[in-house]
């Protein structure tokens, strides 16, 4: 990306968050921003590890709020890095305490969301590294293919399991949810933030590109 003289702007992937802040907050009934800079949306199972991850790639402990209260994003949040990208934080799914129709509401929002949202460069998707993908992640994959993007699956949690079965957990993911050749998996672990430049650079070079 270049600015409007022609300049190569700071890449955010050095690591230099000059400024991070929640933006704008959208509920099932709002309207969604229409903004101006490049958006990065991240989906995952209720306690996978979003706002975490979220907090780190910004550099900030808690901005983006976590729980250990399952489905406590119940709202579309968008976190404005450098004043350049968006990383919006989308409710998680899975959460089985939610009834029927709030969580078909959760969807409808998300739905609405990838289909009107002009900024929107990519969808991440976190699984859990230590486990293979539940149907829920399965359904949340094929979900964000039939909408038009490949998903980019973070694997949270790396720290918690040993280096040496790292590949091993890696391939049972990518044969779980149908991922092919060319699919992007980014391993990450919030404790030692591993993964986090590797994300970075992966969204600097696609926010000057159409999706």
């Amino acid at each position: 990306m270049t600015d409007q003289r022609g300049q190569e702007p700071e890449k955010i992937r050095r690591g230099v968050i000059k400024s991070a802040v929640l933006e704008t907050v959208c509920g099932i009934t709002s309207t969604f921003p229409k903004n101006a800079h490049p958006e990065f949306a991240f989906a995952g199972k209720s306690n996978v590890g979003k706002s975490s991850l979220i907090n780190g790639l910004m550099n900030r402990k808690a901005l983006a709020r976590t729980s250990s209260q399952p489905g406590k994003t119940q709202t579309i949040n968008y976190y404005h890095v450098n004043d350049e990208v968006y990383l919006v934080d989308l409710p998680g799914y899975g959460y089985t305490k939610a009834s029927v129709e709030v969580r078909e509401k959760w969807g409808k929002m998300v739905e609405r969301y990838l289909k009107t949202t002009a900024m929107l460069k990519a969808v991440f998707l976190l699984v859990d590294i230590r486990h293979e993908p539940s149907q829920n992640d399965k359904v949340m994959y094929d979900w964000i293919v039939y909408n038009g993007y490949h998903p980019i699956v973070i694997a949270t949690k790396l720290d918690k399991i040993n280096r040496s079965q790292v590949q091993k957990h890696v391939k049972m993911l990518r044969t779980g949810l149908g991922m092919v050749k060319q699919d992007i998996l980014i391993p990450f672990s919030a404790q030692t933030k591993q993964g986090r430049d590797e994300i970075w650079e992966l969204m600097d070079r696609l926010g000057g590109k159409e999706q």
